[in-house]
């Protein structure tokens, strides 16, 4: 079994920062993919960003130029600098990675149990 255990959500003014973690830990042979996805009060879940092993990019739009996601493929950590953030970014932010487990030849992707980001003045 592999665990996403998130953190580094709050409570932010707009125009402030935060920082969120999510570490993958359990029966893990390679990490393929991370990101995060996350879901407003009554709206979908969305896709925010991901990064390959490789170091390949994806952002969601409005969020370009704003977040900066990262990883540490040592650590099988994966991390989303939120800058600028207007109340429109407050949801539940929730870190995804794909993972091969040891003696499988298959992919499963996993889930965090998410995180709150509240942005309010």
């Amino acid at each position: 079994q592999v665990q996403l255990v998130e953190s580094g959500g709050g409570l932010v003014q707009p125009g402030g920062s935060l920082r969120l973690s999510c570490a993958a830990s359990g029966s893990i042979f390679r990490v393929n993919d991370m990101g995060w996805d996350r879901q407003a009060p009554g709206k979908q879940r969305e896709f925010v960003a991901q990064v390959s092993t490789g170091g390949s990019i994806r952002y969601l739009d409005s969020v370009k130029g704003r977040f900066t996601i990262s990883r540490d493929n040592a650590k099988n950590t994966v991390y989303l600098q939120m800058n600028s953030l207007t109340p429109e970014d407050t949801a539940v932010y929730y870190c995804n990675a794909d993972v091969v487990s040891p003696g499988t030849a298959y992919t499963r992707n996993y889930w965090g149990q998410g995180t709150q980001v509240t942005v309010s003045s």
